[in-house]
């Protein structure tokens, strides 16, 4: 199994409390900023850094603000949309933000409440795509 992986976020792990519905979320949303779930189960899902699954009946659901990239603004503004007819809630409409020159970004609330933003700094180069770990057994 190939991971792909930046240096500073091992991972982040969501626990949903309704999972089909948060699949369904993230799965439009991904969609559209051009990335596939790349490892799944019944109860969890996996893309690069994101593992999702299902909170049980003893542990509530995850609180936090998750960023994606986007490759540009059209994909800032499909998220936003995806986000919202995949069941989140509009939380910030696509447009400048004064954080930075650039910054573009738009957020929604997944199911459970997390505040998920699509982002785009502006044009820019890359080393890479992405870092491939390729585990030595």
């Amino acid at each position: 199994m190939t991971y792909y992986t930046g240096r500073l976020i091992d991972h982040v792990h969501l626990r949903a409390k309704d999972f089909q519905k948060s699949r369904s979320f993230y799965e439009a949303i991904f969609a559209v900023l051009g990335f596939t779930v790349t490892a799944s189960g019944d109860n969890w899902f996996q893309l690069d850094e994101l593992y999702v699954d299902a909170a049980d009946p003893n542990t509530p659901p995850t609180h936090i603000h998750l960023a994606f990239q986007a490759k540009d603004r059209a994909s800032v503004d499909a998220f936003h949309a995806a986000a919202l007819a995949g069941g989140g809630t509009d939380n910030g409409a696509p447009g400048e933000r004064p954080y930075h020159p650039g910054y573009y970004g738009a957020f929604v609330l997944d199911p459970d409440g997390n505040n998920i933003e699509a982002v785009f700094h502006g044009p820019s180069t890359r080393s890479a795509d992405a870092v491939h770990i390729e585990p030595v057994f």
